[in-house]
């Protein structure tokens, strides 16, 4: 007898009720060890990714780089970007293996990467430039490690709980993740003056628990199958993400007499390749039996318009962090009185009324689109996020602190009616055993987007300040005795290097002074360098920055809401729209009863 073209299923439960069956035969205690589970990766794996923020200052200090001397910025951008381009690039990928190795197998290994890594991180030996590309090389292989967990923890999460229940589980798996960039922030201020190696350390013990109890606690309940790696599209896309990554991370930082490299050969090379390459994996994922990337799940419009409208708020709060960081700590903070040193610790506590409103709205919003679907609060949260956005953008730069943080808990919530909602409805219109990927590729979208948006976010910042902060600096200098020739050659610098000294918590004056500092006299050194001086001198010039800034989120949120809302009704897997169901799936039970419309109407 002929043998099936389609490669046959291998499902740990292929009876009616699937996954959903499964899980409920393991009892109702499991599902609340998965999401525990869940909740504890994601939250290591965001805290790692916006720790070193705080903590870069301490890190090059501990292998002897200066980060802004000419040639070193490429160490910093890789230190911050370098885990999300990895986790961007290999989500997918590793979501894929979970579909046919088995979920819970790569999520365990990945805890297992994840915790050897950041060993690895804070044990280097290296000095100099080799110091710092060692520790870019071992943030890489933590991204793998993350990889592994974001790229499966969703999928593993909805098999472990039933359709009227994912909408709070994967809220509240998803503010763990959320809530930990900002409590990285902190923790990182917290550790960096005691040693920079805890930075790296604290996730150790994390690490080591999570694998033990992940391998100890879950099972495999999801649909397998067997099939083929992609390895042409698994390869150009890889490679063509990881190019327009790299042109996006080249083109803000300066290039000849330029403020910005968008238009050098080099950026243009890396991103027009970039680009054929996706082009390329594009039509390969419609000639190959088992894509890597499904282009049919597009078919969805559950699924589609999720992932459109999390990747344009992606693109909205993805730079948002690092603009706020250096609202707080080039200007605020030292108006206020705090010392450029202490502002990368003190502007992770300012955020987290941020913090709050996710926590605040996650949970709620999950529950309720369980019950009413995740249309409404899936477009009201970006229309929320671009009210407070549009507040923020109207503030004064020396703002009151109660309005600052009124905004941010604003912001906070809007994110947070959106990310439970939005997920639960994309990874519930997926058939099981496309969860996996499809996963990876919500996954792929958000990180990707977030590095897009920091590139952008920092390009509108560098555009608004280039066209004013030249003239500022050049008055405000020569009027304060500093030789006209030092201050011309100081005023025209790129703006970039003044925006990672105010992000790295350096004194940005005393950094573009240098040795010029010394040949004042010391009453006027004092007042240059002093905690006025600078956030009154770079007032004018960062508030235009800031408006354009603001207004591009403003403009993402409202599409992502515009998005949200033609997603149709409650939408699930069993209007079969896919038609790709391996032979002896179990189709019906796994994800509820079917709903009356194909199209997806609720």
């Amino acid at each position: 007898m002929a043998r099936s073209a389609r490669p046959q299923a291998v499902a740990t439960n292929n009876t009616a009720g699937g996954s959903s069956a499964a899980a409920a035969g393991l009892g109702d205690r499991y599902k609340w060890v998965v999401l525990s589970n869940m909740l504890l990766a994601g939250l290591i794996v965001s805290i790692d990714s916006t720790i070193v923020l705080i903590g870069m200052p301490a890190i090059f200090r501990g292998v002897h780089v200066n980060p802004l001397a000419a040639g070193n910025t490429k160490y910093m951008l890789w230190m911050i970007m370098g885990f999300l381009i990895v986790t961007a690039v290999l989500v997918v990928s590793l979501g894929r293996l979970g579909d046919i190795y088995g979920r819970v197998r790569v999520y365990n290994l990945g805890f297992a990467v994840f915790t050897v890594f950041s060993i690895l991180l804070s044990v280097s030996w290296l000095h100099g430039g080799a110091g710092a590309n060692w520790l870019i090389v071992m943030r890489i292989g933590q991204g793998l490690g993350g990889a592994m967990l974001l790229g499966n923890s969703s999928a593993i999460t909805t098999d472990a709980f039933p359709p009227g229940q994912r909408g709070t589980a994967l809220g509240i798996m998803n503010i763990g993740f959320v809530a930990g960039s900002t409590v990285g922030l902190v923790l990182g201020g917290v550790l960096a003056p005691i040693s920079w190696r805890l930075i790296f350390l604290v996730s150790v013990p994390v690490g080591l628990f999570g694998t033990i109890w992940s391998y100890v606690s879950l099972r495999d309940i999801g649909e397998r199958r067997a099939a083929h790696i992609d390895w042409w599209g698994n390869l150009t896309f890889a490679l063509g993400l990881i190019a327009v990554m790299i042109g996006i991370t080249t083109g803000i930082q300066p290039y000849g007499s330029h403020t910005m490299s968008w238009t050098s050969p080099k950026v243009i090379g890396e991103i027009g390749g970039g680009v054929l390459l996706l082009a390329a994996f594009a039509v390969i994922e419609s000639h190959v039996a088992e894509p890597m990337f499904h282009l049919r799940l597009f078919r969805i419009r559950a699924f589609t318009a999720g992932n459109i409208a999390n990747l344009l708020t992606s693109l909205a709060r993805g730079g948002l962090q690092f603009i706020l960081i250096i609202w707080l700590q080039g200007i605020w903070l030292p108006e206020h009185g705090y010392n450029f040193v202490d502002t990368p610790l003190w502007s992770g506590i300012h955020m987290l009324p941020l913090v709050g409103g996710l926590l605040l709205a996650g949970p709620i919003s999950g529950v309720l689109s369980d019950r009413f679907g995740a249309r409404p609060f899936a477009t009201a949260g970006p229309l929320l996020a671009a009210v407070a956005f549009f507040l923020l953008a109207r503030l004064p730069v020396d703002f009151p602190y109660p309005a600052f943080a009124a905004l941010l808990a604003l912001n906070g919530i809007g994110m947070g009616l959106f990310i439970s909602p939005n997920r639960a409805a994309v990874m519930s219109s997926l058939p099981p055993w496309r969860r996996g990927v499809g996963a990876g590729m919500t996954n792929t979208f958000q990180n990707s987007a977030q590095v897009l948006s920091i590139g952008i976010f920092f390009s509108l910042m560098i555009i608004g300040l280039a066209a004013h902060l030249p003239a500022t600096l050049y008055h405000g200098f020569v009027a304060h005795g500093v030789p006209r020739a030092a201050a011309a050659h100081i005023s025209h610098l790129p703006a970039v290097t003044t925006l990672f000294a105010t992000f790295l918590g350096y004194n940005p004056v005393a950094h573009l002074l240098g040795p010029v500092l010394a040949t004042l006299p010391p009453a006027q050194a004092a007042i240059l360098t002093g905690h006025g001086f600078f956030p009154r001198l770079i007032t004018q010039p960062f508030s235009a920055a800031l408006s354009a800034a603001f207004t591009f989120a403003v403009i993402t949120c409202l599409l992502a809401a515009a998005a949200s809302l033609l997603r149709g009704g409650k939408h699930d897997w069993t209007d079969r729209e896919l038609a790709d169901a391996p032979p002896g799936a179990a189709l019906d039970g796994l994800a509820g009863p079917p709903l009356p419309s194909p199209a997806g109407a609720g």
